[in-house]
């Protein structure tokens, strides 16, 4: 996100193998050799076994431990080496390695966000205010991200916190400018960092100039907003350079405890994270002893196989040790099939708007007055204004654009910039105009793009009409001024939640029966902590130094996520992840008219699940969801059966225990839509589907009966068998069968509909994603009728 552009004002043993000629070719890179589990062997002996797996592709023992960068022996087994492509190849023949893949580099992806969630600070809700203050004690949520600023009052070592839980087995990391005697303490109980792939791939870290720290101490801003927003104390006053958004700042369990993973470096204008770096920090947050793991980060598509990248390896083992997992879905949006982050065992969050807005007066010179949106808090009065052709040589307002001595043309001006020409952002075109010496810019975009950004130059959004109307005006006045007014911030006058434009959409790339994203929560223009050091703007505009900063992006969903379940995790200790995702998701709501709300702008259509999930997450709810989908071991078993892995495979992945049956059999046969989801998604329904589901009980009434409601999709008819399920004390499971039948032709379209289940208090929400294909497609009919024609007129020659 944009944030990363701040810094640069401040820096620009089955099989044997033969051995393999030790000299490290030219092509060589970190590769990640994945194990499965490590067989209940020490973390030294399985450390062991590695170095000795990995000596057979090279010549000498010294070799193979200079290639060696870390070697995963608690959560999971594996290791991270350098290797050239003979030698990755030559392991993935070796019948205990699951897979073989290049470490690739990822990329990251409140005051008033609580609030409008319904969990308040204010002594009219004091049921919500105690769940959120008192719960979350004795659980530790471990941030996967750019390091924390340990000074800041969220992370204080706050009085009412009581002793560190004694689960924990972690430590703090001295580094550069990090000293753990002062850094951490009741609250940040634990900060690591890692380094060896990042720096394997992309060369030594430069910390000249204060660019970076070789320590947890985050110097990008990215990973001190997410721990805030997740878990942060409780902090009056927090506002946007003693203004905007002001109001009582904390993150959604401020009681949780804070570790630290830091797996994200500055480069190229952005944060990069090494996988090798990432499984490391996975593999020593699950022996620490954390509960939750947050991590806002991710690979756009084409994506890797599940088992071939390390949010998908990390997150299946913290699953099997009872760890639960929350990623961001991405910032691709809004084309379909876009998501990231796509297994069943992580919860993918979507992001989306709450209801606070930035309205900002524009004066124009000959008193026409409009009003945009902007994170402004300086009064900018008859400033020059330029349209982006007199500094840009094609109209865009990018780099490679600028007209030869344009920083006189800019320099001291507000400049306008649409982004329909060159299809520039409004990040782009705020450094291109900085670059050129500009003194803000007033950016026109299309309605259902239009958002407050903090662009790190003052820049106010326009919708396309606005953006005509000042460009008529500076072509009809040569000595065109405006003046821009500070930024008024109103709350409660604008419809929302409304899903991020940018927000990644499903289905899944490469599993489209998992519905993904799971859920959606905030994620545009939350306010939160933020390191002093990196400050949001390139323009001073006091002395004072920045401690909280608006941000934007599916990076800011992920951790209030993160932090409700944080706080159901203290409520149900004993609830599975599986469980945990399930309440999140059968009570995550849905408005009735989504027309008007669910995309911002209200323009391009209604959100469907591809875009929401099973929609927005509701805190209280999800404390008394009524009814949960739990998954076993052995419904993991069948769903990585389902996807290609082999049975031997499969008894290396999965934790072993008493009676679990790691067989396919005929289940290898079986789609993933019989996994127990708290979703059901048909992809290619051209026959009669019948598809099962079991839920639990875990409602106050042990004798509940639940009864069903199903909306079709269209085109397709759903009944639910039995249509009531009845349990008691001594019975709190039950199972019923969804049969989803086509009811008319179609090529192929997504559908939606539910399934509800009630007990006159439970609203139990199961979203059913139905694709009618009963009929070829055109294209694919015409070829086979050509094929058809050439073999007859062959036959007939």
């Amino acid at each position: 996100m944009a944030v990363f552009l701040l810094l640069l004002t401040v820096s620009i043993l089955s099989f044997t193998i033969s051995p393999i000629q030790s000299t490290q070719e030219s092509h060589s890179h970190v590769h990640i050799v994945y194990l499965g589990h490590n067989n209940g062997l020490s973390p030294s002996l399985t450390a062991r076994s590695h170095l000795q797996l990995l000596s057979r592709v090279f010549t000498k023992p010294d070799e193979a431990r200079d290639a060696i960068l870390y070697s995963y022996s608690y959560g999971f087994s594996g290791f991270a080496a350098v290797l050239n492509s003979t030698q990755a190849a030559s392991l993935s023949e070796a019948g205990e390695v699951i897979s073989v893949f290049r470490s690739r580099m990822l990329q990251l992806h409140t005051t008033r966000s609580w609030d409008f969630m319904g969990l308040s600070l204010h002594t009219q809700m004091e049921q919500s205010a105690e769940i959120q203050l008192k719960y979350g004690d004795d659980v530790i949520v471990g941030i996967l991200d750019t390091g924390v600023w340990p000074e800041h009052e969220s992370f204080r070592n706050d009085r009412h916190l009581g002793d560190i839980p004694s689960s924990w087995r972690g430590t703090c990391v001295a580094g550069e400018e990090f000293d753990p005697a002062t850094a951490c303490n009741r609250k940040l109980i634990g900060a690591r960092y890692y380094l060896a792939g990042f720096e394997s791939e992309i060369g030594r870290l430069n910390t000249s100039g204060g660019a970076e720290y070789r320590s947890p101490r985050d110097r990008v801003g990215h990973g001190t907003h997410t721990a805030s927003t997740a878990v942060g104390l409780v902090a009056p006053n927090a506002s946007y350079f003693g203004g905007l958004g002001r109001g009582v700042a904390r993150g959604g369990a401020p009681m949780a405890r804070l570790a630290v993973y830091k797996v994200c470096w500055f480069k190229d204008l952005t944060g990069r994270c090494s996988d090798a770096d990432i499984l490391a920090a996975f593999d020593d947050a699950l022996r620490d002893g954390v509960h939750v793991i947050s991590a806002s980060l991710g690979s756009s598509p084409p994506l890797m196989p599940l088992f071939m990248t390390s949010t998908e390896i990390g997150s299946f083992h913290a699953m099997q040790l009872e760890v639960a997992t929350v990623f961001s879905a991405g910032n691709d949006g809004p084309d379909a099939a876009m998501v990231q982050n796509v297994s069943p065992w992580g919860i993918t969050v979507a992001a989306s708007t709450i209801d606070r807005r930035f309205p900002t007066k524009i004066t124009l010179g000959n008193n026409d007055s409009l009003v945009g949106e902007s994170f402004n808090v300086k009064d900018m009065k008859m400033m020059r204004l330029v349209e982006s052709s007199s500094v840009f040589m094609d109209g865009s307002c990018s780099f490679d654009q600028l007209i030869n001595g344009s920083r006189t043309g800019a320099s001291g001006k507000i400049v306008l910039c649409f982004s329909t020409m060159g299809m520039v952002s409004s990040v782009g075109a705020a450094l291109a105009v900085y670059v050129a010496g500009g003194a803000g810019v007033i950016f026109a975009d299309t309605i259902s793009l239009r958002s407050t950004q903090d662009n790190f130059l003052p820049t106010v959004h326009v919708d396309l009409r606005q953006g005509t109307r000042i460009l008529d005006y500076i072509r009809g006045d040569r000595k065109a001024t405006v003046h821009i007014a500070r930024s008024d911030t109103i709350v409660g006058n604008t419809p929302a939640p409304a899903v991020a434009y940018f927000s990644s959409r499903g289905p899944s790339s490469i599993s489209p029966n998992i519905l993904k994203p799971d859920v959606t929560a905030p994620g545009v223009n939350i306010l939160a902590a933020w390191p002093p050091k990196s400050s949001p703007t390139v323009i001073p505009l006091d002395k004072r130094s920045v401690s909280w900063n608006f941000d934007s992006g599916t990076s800011m969903s992920c951790p209030h996520v993160s932090g409700i379940v944080a706080v159901v995790r203290s409520v149900h200790p004993t609830w599975s992840p599986a469980a945990i995702k399930s309440a999140l998701m059968t009570t995550a709501y849905i408005y009735d008219d989504t027309s008007d709300v669910m995309l911002a702008g209200g323009t391009l259509k209604a959100a469907d699940a591809f875009d929401v999930g099973a929609g927005h997450v509701d805190p209280l709810r999800a404390l008394d969801p009524g009814l949960v989908y739990d998954v076993g071991a052995r419904d993991h078993v069948l769903f990585l059966c389902s996807i290609g892995n082999t049975q031997d495979q499969i008894r290396q992945m999965v934790l072993p225990s008493p009676g679990l049956d790691t067989s396919c059999g005929s289940a290898a046969a079986t789609p993933d839509v019989d996994l127990n989801y708290p979703a059901v998604v048909l992809t290619h329904l051209n026959a009669t589907v019948t598809v099962k589901r079991t839920v639990t009980n875990v409602g106050p009434r042990r004798d509940a009966v639940y009864h069903a409601t199903v909306v079709s999709p269209q085109g397709s008819r759903a009944a639910v068998w039995p249509p009531a399920l009845a349990f008691s004390p001594h019975s709190d499971k039950a199972s019923y069968y969804v049969t989803v039948t086509p009811a008319k032709p179609s090529r192929g379209r997504y559908d939606f509909g539910e399934i509800v289940w009630s007990d006159g208090y439970h609203r139990v929400r199961t979203p059913l994603v139905v694709k009618v294909t009963t009929l070829p497609d055109k294209g694919v009919a015409a070829q086979s009728m050509d094929t058809r024609t050439a073999t007859e007129l062959v036959r007939d020659s």
